[in-house]
């Protein structure tokens, strides 16, 4: 049997520049496909389009190429895989596995797990209604190359979830099953807080019958408040002008060895032959702002 090629990605929503909890992960990924002779790939998850903010696209790409990440082959963006996503939708809904749902988000509030307001009403008309999946009563396993072995019963946690939104856009979790095997990946390095997300994603490769990549998920790094680093919580975007500094930040939070090497390839270079994915912690760090 032949051994699998390693591809990986790393896939921004361009609603603002990158911030530094960004390019940990993005340097993680990139280190962990390029020290095992792999591609490493950029994709825009552009699909949910009130997000997009003008001329993020651009400024995510330009600090990307002030910190050495290069990519292998062209940008992909999710907006170009529609007529994918609906083939998907159509096979899942041949196989009886959809249903229309017309609960708000006020119906569910304070809900966790889907309730299965509208799974028996069997109704043929989807226009106007988000789509959901049935979920099986089964558990999900999968060893997480960080974290370890994670285990979820979907029915027990989050129940049957949506594929396509009232809107006709896509989940994120059926946009990124198809993505990813669009793009033959083999191993997804991200951070912790989407391992949550990953059962749903491997229901759906069953119910398609895709293939299973390799899952890796780094910790979450968060302001000394303890809120995650993200865009909701306005994130300080990465500083360009200081690439070298970075990327040493980065490497110590991730576990390994900080280069003294002051260039940018220098530092990738050593980076590289050095990256130990035994090392990178499983819990998150604070990062103090003041001296990143």
């Amino acid at each position: 049997m032949l051994k699998k090629r390693y591809v990986g990605r790393f896939a921004p929503t361009p609603s603002g520049p990158l911030h530094f909890g960004s390019l940990v992960t993005a340097l993680a990924s990139y280190l962990d496909a390029r020290s095992h002779g792999g591609d490493w790939h950029v994709r825009i998850d552009d699909l949910d389009s009130p997000r997009v903010v003008n001329g993020a696209e651009k400024r995510i790409f330009t600090s990307l190429e002030k910190h050495g990440l290069e990519w292998d082959g062209p940008i992909v963006r999710q907006s170009s895989h529609r007529d994918l996503y609906q083939s998907a939708l159509e096979n899942l809904d041949k196989q009886g596995l959809l249903f229309a749902c017309d609960c708000s988000r006020r119906k569910l509030a304070g809900r966790i797990k889907y309730p299965g307001t509208c799974r028996d009403l069997n109704r043929s008309n989807f226009a106007h209604s988000a789509l959901r999946v049935r979920v099986p009563d089964q558990p999900y396993e999968f060893n997480d190359l960080v974290q370890g072995i994670y285990t979820e019963n979907l029915t027990c946690t989050v129940g049957d979830f949506v594929v396509s939104r009232r809107d006709g856009i896509p989940s994120y979790q059926m946009a990124v099953v198809i993505d990813d095997d669009e793009q033959e990946v083999s191993h997804i390095m991200r951070g912790a807080d989407l391992m949550d997300n990953t059962a749903r994603q491997l229901c759906l490769r069953e119910k398609l019958n895709l293939s299973l990549p390799r899952y890796a998920h780094v910790p979450v790094f968060t302001h000394s408040s303890g809120v995650k680093l993200s865009k909701h919580s306005e994130a300080t975007a990465i500083d360009d002008r200081f690439p070298s500094q970075n990327l040493q930040t980065a490497l110590q939070l991730l576990g390994q060895p900080v280069p003294a090497e002051k260039t940018v390839d220098e530092l990738l270079a050593s980076a590289c032959a050095n990256w130990e994915r035994a090392m990178v912690p499983k819990t998150p760090s604070i990062i103090d702002f003041v001296s990143v």
